[in-house]
């Protein structure tokens, strides 16, 4: 709109309103500087802007000034920053790693925070996402949080002669019949061969990895352990020495080394009252690591056979057991949750890894040594900081199942085993029947699914929902229990409740 003046010389000039010059003068400011105007425009989500006032009217009762359940205070920023007694609930630029945002957004009331309460709203969800996601900023001034990286050196790795060590003319070992087929409770794969060593009813099979979904399904031999089920099967970093212990529960236990090429007993370890549930063999093969029911860790020389340490701090039976490649630590995981890191030389505590709420099913090393993952029946994956001692990423419900018609409450999402590959890449397989795969930066990259009718693997969309509920019914309760990469990390394999072994193809380009 435009208004007419009289002015003194008689002339008439338009005069526009206030208003209008200042549209000129921004449409001007933004021709020139248009980054200007956009920064101007974002909105900055800051701890004390946005984050507090949610905290504020949602966990102070319990995690204010006075009360600090589980040692955590949300009471102002560089509390909610220290974190927990299990370490850091959130990971700068990773809200899917952060623990705060996880338990937010639990499905499960019994899980969500805050706990006998309504959930935070979706704004809420939202905000406090962004916010990590953007760098955890304390204020609208502050500088994003440098998010910690998982950064992976392979290791060196021993030049492979051949084809590896590979099994030569075994010993025939019998199979026993059995009313059922036996379930694949232990599996290990060589470090520089196409061979894996699955569990049978008191033996160890042998088998070629390249062959193992093909009609020949070609068998490399056995071994004989008749001290009954082998429930835990390590090769040892050279390949040429296979690790296997276990037992008969309730009655005895203990661990054996055997020759890879020969079959031939090494050593035998341990004389335990219950079947030996976790072992591993050092890197240098002189000592050998059990646990069990007995709720102690005991270290034995493969020389000599002496018990070297005991270590006790343990609660509850052992599960996991997993030496670190530079043969520097000892970690060991239990029923209730716990693990704990060992000075391996002289049996001394390093540290407690506090995250899990469950079982610790698996523990693995990564081949640099600065990182180790665990697993566990309380459906979480964590990739553990070694050096700082706190969760560097975290995978809650890593293996959510599908629901079935008909049941309700909380659906069983452990997650049974895990192994770093040799590019720092990670697989699990769960109680969801699958096994996934992820990059070694911690991302869901593939997962792979039963074919029960053709007795092969397939992969499929790491971004699909779980099967659907009909398919969850027709399908039978077949678990896959243990899953490893074969030495150069082109394939994966796993063993069932079934006494199935499978093999799946991993596409070397989806890592970069």
């Amino acid at each position: 709109m435009v208004h007419r003046i009289q002015v003194a010389s008689g002339r008439v000039r338009p005069r526009y309103p206030r208003w209008s010059l200042v549209i000129l003068v921004l449409s001007i400011i933004a021709a020139f500087f248009p980054p200007l105007i956009h920064a101007q425009d974002s909105k900055v989500i800051s701890y004390e802007d946005h984050i507090a006032p949610i905290l504020k009217r949602h966990c102070l009762q319990c995690h204010g000034d006075t009360k600090q359940e589980s040692g955590l205070s949300l009471a102002n920023y560089s509390a909610l920053m220290k974190g927990s007694s299990g370490g850091a609930i959130v990971v700068s630029g990773r809200s899917g790693s952060s623990r705060l945002l996880s338990v937010l957004i639990a499905e499960d009331p019994a899980e969500r925070m805050p706990p006998e309460n309504d959930p935070l709203s979706e704004s809420e969800i939202g905000l406090v996402k962004s916010w990590i996601e953007a760098g955890l900023k304390q204020d609208a001034g502050s500088e994003a949080v440098v998010a910690r990286t998982m950064n992976f050196t392979p290791s060196v790795v021993v030049p492979r002669v051949g084809d590896g060590v590979l099994p030569g003319e075994l010993p025939h070992v019998s199979e026993q019949v059995l009313n059922r087929p036996f379930a694949r409770v232990a599996l290990g794969t060589s470090p520089n061969a196409n061979l894996v060593a699955v569990a049978g009813y008191e033996r160890v099979d042998f088998i070629n990895t390249k062959l193992i979904n093909t009609k020949t399904r070609e068998s490399l031999g056995a071994l004989s352990f008749p001290e009954g089920i082998p429930m835990v099967i390590r090769f040892s970093r050279s390949g040429a020495t296979l690790m296997v212990a276990g037992g008969s529960p309730v009655r005895s236990g203990r661990g054996v080394l055997f020759d890879v090429a020969t079959g031939r007993r090494l050593a035998e370890i341990g004389d335990e009252s219950d079947a030996v549930l976790a072992a591993d063999l050092s890197s240098d093969e002189t000592k050998m690591a059990i646990g069990g029911s007995g709720r102690v860790v005991k270290v034995y020389s493969t020389v000599t056979g002496e018990l070297k340490h005991t270590l006790v701090k343990h609660t509850d039976w052992i599960t996991a057991m997993a030496y670190s490649p530079d043969g520097k630590f000892l970690a060991s995981g239990d029923r209730v949750g716990n693990i704990h890191l060992w000075d391996a030389e002289t049996g001394g505590v390093v540290l407690p890894l506090a995250e899990h709420k469950g079982l610790v099913r698996s523990l693995s090393w990564r081949s640099d040594g600065q990182m180790l993952a665990s697993c566990g029946e309380d459906g979480l994956i964590v990739w553990w900081d070694v050096v700082k001692g706190w969760p560097a990423m975290s995978k809650p419900n890593a293996h959510p199942p599908a629901r079935p018609e008909g049941v309700y409450g909380k659906i069983p999402n452990g997650v049974l085993d895990l192994a770093f590959g040799p590019k720092g890449e990670l697989v699990s397989c769960g109680r969801d029947q699958q096994v996934r795969f992820w990059s070694s930066d911690g991302n869901l990259q593939k997962t792979f699914a039963l074919d029960m009718e053709t007795g092969s693997g397939s992969p499929s969309d790491p971004n699909a929902p779980p099967r659907s509920k009909t398919h969850a019914r027709l399908q039978p309760k077949v678990l896959l229990l243990r899953v490893g990469f074969v030495f150069d990390g082109s394939r994966v394999i796993a063993g069932d409740t079934s006494g199935m072994v499978w093999s799946w193809s991993v596409d070397p380009s989806i890592e970069k």
